[in-house]
Order: structure tokens, then sequence, then C-alpha cells
């Protein structure tokens, strides 16, 4: 369990990270749980800018999981092609929506549980759109999280499973759903992991990375 000066630690982090960050939000596009889900999948080893041009045009072609079951899986392949691992996310695809129709009467799952049991959602897919969709605290843990994380020293793992439930122990639920947000907002605007722009940086006397003396492990 997290320590009480590691909570301390970790709040001034994300209440810095809040006021640079007032109001955030998914950066992947979608109108429903149902587009958000989709667009989840598609994420897996994909940036969200790339998502999204795929999107714009996919989810004017499929607007429910019936679309996705009826289309030959070659042409849905095509239509994804760019978002990478095209095949696997083809298979995922049509097998949640038919998971959808057959188990949930077509609408997504507000459980969590039920989530990461459809095809190709795991812990990551099911919290982002539990969080973002439903509004169930939950914590996605992607790159920039796991990167953060670990050079905040919440954690020494990249196991993302590890760092969700860490994390939540770190904080308190009602900055779980926007903790994701923030920590990838700073990934893409500030800590970038080639370079990362550390003069710039509003947590990086917090950092350990960058300051040796930062207490997080409430040492003086």
């Amino acid at each position: 369990m997290a320590t009480a000066n590691e909570k301390t630690f970790a709040k001034k982090v994300f209440d810095k990270l809040a006021a640079v960050y007032p109001e955030v939000q998914p950066a992947l596009e979608y109108t429903t749980a149902f587009e958000l889900l989709i667009a989840t999948i598609l994420s897996a080893q994909c940036t969200d800018a790339r998502v999204n041009i795929v999107t714009k045009n996919l989810f004017k072609k499929y607007k429910k999981p019936q679309d996705y079951i009826l289309v030959k899986h070659e042409e849905l392949e095509k239509d994804i092609f760019s978002t990478g691992f095209y095949k696997m996310k083809a298979k995922n695809i049509q097998g949640c929506c038919r998971d959808l129709i057959e188990k949930h009467n077509g609408k997504v799952p507000q459980n969590f549980d039920e989530l990461v049991k459809l095809p190709g959602v795991g812990r990551k897919t099911a919290s982002v759109v539990a969080g973002n969709a439903f509004g169930i605290p939950a914590i996605a843990v992607d790159t920039h999280v796991i990167r953060l994380s670990n050079l905040l020293g919440f954690v020494e793992t990249k196991d993302q499973t590890k760092i969700e439930f860490r994390l939540k122990e770190l904080l308190p639920e009602s900055c779980w759903i926007n903790s994701s947000h923030w920590l990838a907002m700073h990934g893409r605007e500030v800590c970038f992991a080639r370079k990362p722009n550390c003069l710039e940086c509003v947590i990086a006397e917090l950092c350990p990375s960058f300051n040796p003396e930062s207490n997080f492990k409430g040492k003086k």
C-alpha cells in the first residue's frame, strides 16, 4: 500500500499537471461508447492521430455492431489497414461486435468485468471506455503513462496492470480518469520520449529523473 508521503507526493505532481491541463479529454475522436470502443481497439500500437484519420470515414460506413459483422473480413482489413496489425484488429472487432449482439443486445456493457471479456479488449481499453464513456473511475495505462510513471518513481515496472493498481493506490478515485489524460498530454507536449523538455516542465523539480533530491519515498 502507498504511504502517506507517497500519496502526498503524487498529489503535488497531479495538482501541477491539472493546473497546466485543466480541460483534458480523450485524444480519440468519438460520439458514442461504441465508437470509442472501436477506436480504442484500433489504437493498439498506433497513434491516436492516425486512428482519428481512419475512423473519420470508418464511422460513416459502420454505424452499429451489425455493420462490422456483415462486411467481408477482407474489406474491413482494407478499411483499417493503416492502423497496423489490421488482420488481428479486424478479427477482434468482428468478434467483439458479435459478442455485443449475442450477449449485450448490441450495447456496450458498462460493467468493467464484462468489457474485458470482449475480444480485443484488455484492461487499458476497458478503462478508456469505462472512464470516458460511462464516467466509471478507471485508469487507462498507455505508453505515456508507463513511461512517466517510471520517470516519476511511482513504479519500477513496465507491467501495465501493476502500474494501474499502483496509481490507484496513490490517487483518490476522483482523479483516476483524468490522471491518464494528464500524463498522456504531458508526454505529448513536454516530456518527449527521446528528448524530454525538462526546462519547460512544471513537475521537473518533483521528478527523480531530473532532480535526484526529489522525495517521493519520503526521504529528505
